[in-house]
């Protein structure tokens, strides 16, 4: 058995929305495209029907991706009362000691990872680094670069 998917309340509802409209919506725009393709004649020579099939390719990997998340995930519980350790849900203040900026962000799990948004995976170098650190812990991060060090300030639990 592949290793469980972590994914929060919110995340887990928009990968079930997003399987209803496949499987609703999206399905049937895309058997109308290939049925208006088709209309066009000969499929040897019909560029539009290939689009159409890639669609659909396209269309049906992503439901069995999504089918394969919805099959084995674990919720995050994001109220967990404990904010003097970083865990999933927390959002993290910390210090670049190098650069000495205060930057936000937040553990999520590998599904929902956004770094450009400050959501960080827990299974990433960074995320790893931070779980089960507490306010005042000093974190270094091996990065290709070299070594990156930061401080904790702050910890909140969302709720």
């Amino acid at each position: 058995m592949a290793n469980p998917v972590k994914l929060t309340p919110a995340r887990l509802k928009e990968l079930q929305d997003e399987m209803v409209w496949m499987k609703t919506v999206r399905e049937k725009e895309v058997a109308d495209l290939i049925k208006e393709a088709r209309s066009f004649g000969d499929l040897s020579e019909n560029s539009e029907y290939d689009e159409a099939k890639n669609e659909q390719g396209k269309l049906y990997s992503r439901e069995a991706e999504v089918q394969a998340i919805l099959d084995n995930y674990v919720l995050i519980e994001e109220d967990a009362s404990d904010d003097t350790v970083i865990g999933l849900g927390c959002t993290v203040t910390v210090l670049d000691l190098d650069m000495d900026e205060e930057e936000e962000y937040r553990i999520v799990g590998s599904q929902e990872a956004d770094p450009m948004s400050g959501r960080i995976s827990e299974e990433s170098p960074f995320g790893k680094a931070l779980m089960g650190k507490e306010v005042d812990d000093e974190v270094v991060v091996e990065a290709p670069m070299g070594e990156l060090r930061y401080k904790v300030l702050n910890i909140a639990v969302n709720r």
